[in-house]
């Protein structure tokens, strides 16, 4: 249900744990909308960035806090949100999760059928691949919130979680037995899914996510956010760039799309809705007009891919974005290649701040992993009933924090001031064994990206 309903705070003092956190993308959200946040990230480049950010951090393992170190959190915490890994259901992964779709399904029938996590986590070590099994933490920590006597067995009062398209089935089992079943002790949520575009909420680039927002019984039926901008339509642009050149009576173009026509507004007016966010408009630095080539597709769709011109939204920003080759646009039949996007420029793409302290290595890793900060404001303000998310708030360069305020997060986050602690989890725990191939001696087409 997308709808505009009239907003009505859901919680007088939110607090959001944010799983698998990454470089903080729904913590700049929640920071837009003025409400705190802890996220739980285990990759240490992540965590720099993070800290240099200002935002609090556990440098943890989301499966051992849960295990180990629950009592710890916050007992204020009454948020829950969180976007898994998705390597494995992702259209550009192996698709180890999505084959398992059924398997972890099962799973979550069984959680909230009350079996103990012991027997879950020795059978789970069965799947071919550990990271699919992750999906499962977010169900995991809304069962253990209503076991923790730190928190006074208290449930979460809103979850808010979001995927690639490829787990929308599995969001729609979560909103099954939350809804029908409940939580082991008798706790029910109301609770909406869908797949979601990122452009019709201000985020210059296509990428579609699958969302779930789920209130507690007892807190209102939740909403999904209403889209504020047009949905991109490869076909449209390309019937407007026939139309432009027709006009111009100019031949075609060296480099798909070296035209660029005019926005039509037209549709966007009717529809009360803004026109999507463009490159162009999203990175003013860039003073020439630009034409990127990112060689693969966006959320699964071919008619996304090849080349965009600066006045259409990115393709999806993945890890891969430090290789989209950029042409700058020079004249009708003058294209040379410009500068690649800087990691700013990346992030800007996401819909971070500019001067978002990026930090450590992997930085473009760590811009495609992220959750982009203007679509989570949207999903967080939906599902707290909070006033919808300024767009401009997010073009304000973001002030880093002092060395001081590092030190300390850090201290917090890894136990000491400059470096990592043994209760840090390693890099290396977190890769999935091999494959039959790779122990043979072929790598595994995830380790060829891995090392790619």
């Amino acid at each position: 249900m997308t709808s505009t309903p009239h907003r009505q705070p859901v919680l007088d003092k939110p607090y959001v744990l944010d799983l698998f956190a990454g470089p903080g993308g729904l913590d700049v959200a929640a920071h837009m909308l003025g409400v705190p946040t802890l996220g739980v990230e285990w990759d240490m480049s992540a965590c720099l960035t993070r800290y240099a950010a200002g935002l609090d951090t556990l440098h943890a393992d989301v499966s051992a806090i849960r295990r180990d170190a629950f009592e710890s959190l916050p007992p204020e915490i009454n948020v829950l949100a969180g976007g898994p890994p998705c390597q494995t259901y992702s259209v550009a992964g192996n698709g180890v999760g999505r084959k398992a779709l059924d398997e972890v399904k099962r799973y979550i029938e069984r959680l909230m059928a009350g079996d103990s996590d012991e027997t879950i986590d020795k059978e789970l070590q069965n799947l071919s691949d550990p990271r699919t099994a992750l999906v499962l933490e977010p169900l995991r920590y809304a069962i253990q919130a209503t076991r923790s006597p730190g928190r006074g067995n208290r449930p979460y009062d809103v979850i808010v979680l979001e995927q690639v398209p490829a787990v929308r089935p599995l969001w729609e089992h979560y909103a099954l037995v939350m809804e029908q079943v409940g939580l082991p002790d008798g706790t029910k949520y109301r609770v909406e899914v869908d797949v979601l575009a990122t452009e019709t909420y201000g985020v210059p680039q296509t990428r579609s996510r699958a969302v779930l927002i789920a209130r507690r019984e007892g807190l209102g039926h939740p909403f999904l956010p209403a889209p504020t901008h047009r949905a991109y339509e490869p076909k449209e642009w390309r019937r407007r760039i026939e139309e432009a050149s027709a006009a111009q009576g100019a031949r075609q173009p060296a480099l798909d799309e070296a035209i660029a026509p005019e926005p039509d507004t037209r549709a966007e007016e009717a529809e009360e809705r803004l026109p999507w966010v463009s490159m162009r408009s999203a990175l003013p630095g860039r003073t020439r007009p630009f034409l990127v080539r990112s060689n693969y597709g966006s959320s699964g769709h071919p008619g996304r891919r090849g080349v965009r011109t600066d006045q259409q939204p990115a393709t999806t920003v993945t890890g891969r974005i430090s290789r989209f080759v950029v042409f700058e646009h020079l004249n009708e039949d003058v294209v040379v290649e410009g500068p690649r996007f800087s990691m700013e420029e990346a992030g800007m793409l996401q819909s971070f701040p500019p001067r978002y302290p990026w930090s450590g290595t992997a930085q473009a890793q760590q811009v495609g992993n992220a959750v982009p900060p203007l679509f989570g404001a949207h999903l967080l303000s939906a599902a707290l009933g909070l006033p919808a998310p300024t767009p401009d708030d997010f073009r304000q360069p973001w002030v880093p924090a002092t060395e001081e305020k590092r030190a300390k997060l850090r201290s917090l986050g890894c136990g000491a001031a400059d470096d990592c602690t043994p209760r840090c989890p390693r890099s290396e725990d977190q890769v999935p064994p091999r494959s039959t191939a790779a122990r043979k001696g072929g790598k595994t087409a995830a380790a060829k990206r891995a090392s790619a």
